[in-house]
């Protein structure tokens, strides 16, 4: 499938580290571009030094780059090098994107700013993923996926009045950082093949964060409505949250009335759509502990999954709530090819699964092409200069 994939055919200078800019070049990679990823000679990315086994850390294969750099290629390159510049240069005239994650105008001090990189090559599409941007008051200051959370109003709005402010528990604002840039190169490649010039994109990790809060920002835009932290509640409707069945919690949705009806009849409590006090929407909001009450009550009848099936089944939106252990053995995942195993690098007797995107193209999963590459793996294949090319460590 690989020759027929979206993005089949284009080059990507990935000078990213860490998260936000390698989870944008794997999407891409994933769609069919080949990401060439520029990387400090003996360091690497810092993510190659991350993850929770030492021995993968030292050997510059950390589990947190392992996860989002199958399929791409390393080379090493010092851009405060004369000849590292040169190769630097080459890769620049034949590219068709250049990505970087650093602080703010840290590339331009390195003599590469974008007007630099588009008299090199005047198709290039730049994509700069930062904390807060290119430009505004901010924009020199140092962010970390926590920051961001903390910033953008995420963390007020995370766990209970008495929990909050609390960190998601995963680091959001980097993948919608990430998503957002990847969603921003492709349609920058679509309007280059209208136009034959390249643009400067400029994504800021703030503002994504705050764009992907969805109601929790809009209610304050619209309404002046400032969101609070309800725990596993949702604000704009009731039952919607989490619950107890007899073996532990199941998450149920039932934002519509008919399925708030149809809950109803599924318990065996057909009084709760009756009454008053949970007759639409809002009476059900400001009733929210004593709806809760009685449906925890009659859930203990059956398990979680149970209540799962049976719910589903009817068009009420129900599920458990999975640990990761739970939710990647998933067999949804394993129907849709979501995970390949790959090589793992450098050492035959270990695989290594990686996920894919959620995007099947004419029914066929997006898959990595390859490993992770050690690094400077690829320096001979991509470097004038004389490198040689890297083995294992």
């Amino acid at each position: 499938m690989d020759d027929d994939r979206p993005l089949s055919g284009v080059r990507v200078l990935d000078l990213t580290n860490v998260l936000a800019g390698p989870y944008c070049s794997y999407q891409l990679m994933l769609l069919g571009a080949e990401i060439v990823k520029i990387e400090r000679p003996g360091d690497g990315d810092l993510a190659r030094s991350l993850g929770p086994e030492p021995e993968l850390n030292r050997a510059a294969l950390g589990a947190s780059f392992l996860a989002q750099n199958a399929g791409k290629k390393s080379v090493e390159l010092d851009l405060k090098d004369a000849a590292d510049r040169a190769d630097f240069e080459d890769l620049v005239r034949d590219a068709d994107v250049l990505l970087e994650n650093f602080r703010a105008g840290v590339l331009a001090r390195l003599g590469y700013g974008w007007e630099v990189l588009h008299a090199l090559n005047p198709r290039l599409i730049y994509c700069a993923i930062s904390g807060f941007g290119q430009t505004g008051p901010m924009r020199h200051a140092p962010a970390y996926d926590q920051i961001i959370q903390g910033l953008s109003g995420m963390m007020s709005v995370t766990g209970t009045p008495d929990t909050a402010p609390l960190r998601v528990g995963f680091p959001v604002s980097d993948t919608v950082g990430g998503l957002v840039a990847a969603m921003s190169i492709a349609a920058a490649l679509a309007g280059r093949s209208r136009t034959g010039k390249g643009v400067c994109l400029d994504v800021s990790m703030l503002e994504t964060s705050l764009s992907a809060m969805g109601w929790a920002a809009s209610n304050y835009l619209v309404s002046g409505v400032a969101p609070e932290p309800m725990g596993d509640q949702n604000a704009t409707a009731a039952p919607s949250g989490t619950f107890r069945a007899a073996d532990g919690p199941l998450n149920i949705a039932a934002n519509r009335q008919e399925q708030f009806e149809t809950l109803c009849r599924l318990l065996e409590r057909p009084d709760l759509a009756t009454d008053d006090r949970f007759a639409d929407r809002e009476a059900r909001k400001r009733n929210r502990p004593a709806l809760n009450a009685e449906i925890n009550t009659a859930l203990r009848r059956h398990t979680a999954l149970e209540w799962e099936r049976r719910l589903g089944a009817a068009g009420v939106p129900a599920a458990r709530i999975l640990t990761v252990a739970q939710a990647v053995e998933l067999e949804q995942l394993t129907q849709r090819g979501f995970f390949t195993d790959v090589e793992f690098p450098a050492d035959p007797r270990r695989t290594l699964r990686v996920s894919g995107n959620g995007v099947l193209v004419d029914g066929v999963a997006l898959r990595p092409s390859g490993p992770p590459p050690l690094l400077g793996e690829h320096n001979a294949e991509y470097r004038t200069s004389g490198s040689e090319e890297v083995t294992a460590p």
